[in-house]
């Protein structure tokens, strides 16, 4: 009955750690770019006390192994890529990304991040960067008589400016995508970073084999499922309740057990 007690206790912790994650999913169901994920479960050790096909005394062969499960842990929780909806916004800065790949994003110690999320701005130099001021890889940058922007589903970056008539190209914009990236490791602010898991990113021009198209003026939302995320939270929730039940039931055993008078 101790095991029960333990394997419900493992049970709980698991589903907890179940329901953390659907919350992060459902606050995020706003944010431009996001991917949900979910929890990966793994049954633990296994205690053998009887092996399937190994002769007894009597001489017969159980057909069956008699094995006793330790409980649940809680392994990964595997990030969905997904294509979100998009969403059109009327902004020249805004860009999406219809297909796979990542904008590149370069921090200020000078290492390359990625992102979904084409929330893009100018700074005070014309240069294309996030809404928290770290510019786009390979960077940008807007003359300042510029009075349109216009960025092709290929990536090519034109602009027209004060007193001319035709637009003049001043850049392309460059997507990269992984082996596996489900393997990137999200650090906040809507960025992933490349892990031994993703493997080296591949880098490529919008609209090339295995790359998305770029979407001016649209962004990509998140692609949580609302109602998925509301289902899961109530499958989670019965089996946390079912696990506590255990623990209540496997007290009342003890307790039935210890007040046994011969």
């Amino acid at each position: 009955m101790l095991r029960a007690l333990r394997t419900a206790a493992l049970g709980m912790n698991a589903q907890q750690t179940n329901v953390d994650n659907i919350a992060h999913n459902l606050a995020n169901a706003n944010t431009t770019g996001f991917k949900n994920a979910r929890v990966v479960f793994q049954d633990l050790l296994y205690q053998t006390v009887q092996t399937p096909g190994q002769e007894e005394a009597e001489g017969l062969t159980p057909p069956a192994s008699l094995q006793l499960g330790s409980g649940v842990a809680v392994v990964a929780t595997v990030r969905q890529f997904t294509q979100g909806s998009l969403v059109e916004t009327g902004n020249a800065l805004d860009l999406a990304i219809n297909g796979d790949g990542f904008f590149q994003i370069r921090r200020p110690d000078g290492t390359i991040v990625y992102t979904r999320d084409g929330t893009f701005t100018l700074n005070a130099d014309g240069t294309f960067v996030t809404q928290t001021g770290l510019p786009l890889e390979p960077e940008l940058s807007v003359p300042p008589d510029t009075i349109e922007i216009h960025i092709s589903q290929d990536g090519v970056v034109s602009v027209r400016l004060q007193g001319e008539t035709e637009s003049v190209e001043i850049g392309r914009l460059e997507l990269a995508r992984f082996p596996n990236p489900a393997g990137l490791r999200a650090i906040g602010g809507n960025l992933y970073e490349q892990t031994e898991a993703s493997g080296f990113p591949i880098l490529g021009a919008p609209g090339e084999e295995g790359f998305g198209t770029v979407k001016q003026g649209f962004l990509e939302a998140a692609n949580v499922d609302v109602v998925q995320e509301m289902v899961n939270l109530i499958t989670a929730q019965r089996a946390y309740e079912i696990n506590s039940k255990m623990v209540t039931t496997t007290e009342e055993m003890l307790q039935t057990a210890s007040q046994m008078k011969r």
